[in-house]
């Protein structure tokens, strides 16, 4: 996550304006064609190419689209190893906690989660070996992390844009 984007987060954000259709019908467009062009967008939701603009930077000035990217399969890119690891924190030490996983090769996702844990990350690693130097060196010397399990990842399926 972009620096610029984590300070956001921390800031009260105005409330969220409530979307109509022609709104949730572009974001399932977007979702499953980030590179869709506006004229394609405007077409499909039957608005013309001013509208589709002007609601899709709209969408993108209130946060709800946070960015576009690419759906990347890990193993072909080289990163044959994924793994959910669970972390316990020390209490209040989130936003220092996920500075520092961010910064971890590797990471794709960090959330603060209730249960039995605190925070869930995603990794995806060359292989085994580089996986259990990133949990052992690194995660856990960072000195607010209380304890950790590694949960492999066998297979996933992107379950892709909703319907």
């Amino acid at each position: 996550m972009p620096a610029e984007q984590m300070a956001a987060d921390d800031e009260p954000r105005p409330p969220a304006r409530p979307l109509d259709s022609i709104d949730r019908d572009i974001l399932q467009i977007l979702r499953a064609d980030g590179r869709a062009s506006i004229r394609s967008v405007a077409e499909q939701v039957h608005v013309s190419r001013a509208n589709a603009y002007a609601r899709i930077n709209r969408l993108i000035e209130d946060g709800v689209i946070r960015g576009f990217s690419a759906r990347v399969d890990q193993e072909r890119a080289g990163q044959g190893a994924s793994a959910y690891i669970t972390l316990k924190i020390v209490q209040n030490s989130w936003r220092r906690v996920r500075e520092q996983l961010q910064e971890l090769p590797g990471a794709a996702h960090i959330a603060l989660v209730s249960g039995d844990f605190d925070v869930l990350l995603l990794v995806h690693t060359e292989d085994n070996r580089a996986l259990r130097e990133l949990v052992l060196t690194k995660i856990q010397s960072i000195p607010e992390v209380l304890s950790t399990r590694t949960l492999l990842v066998f297979e996933e399926t992107d379950l892709g844009p909703e319907p």
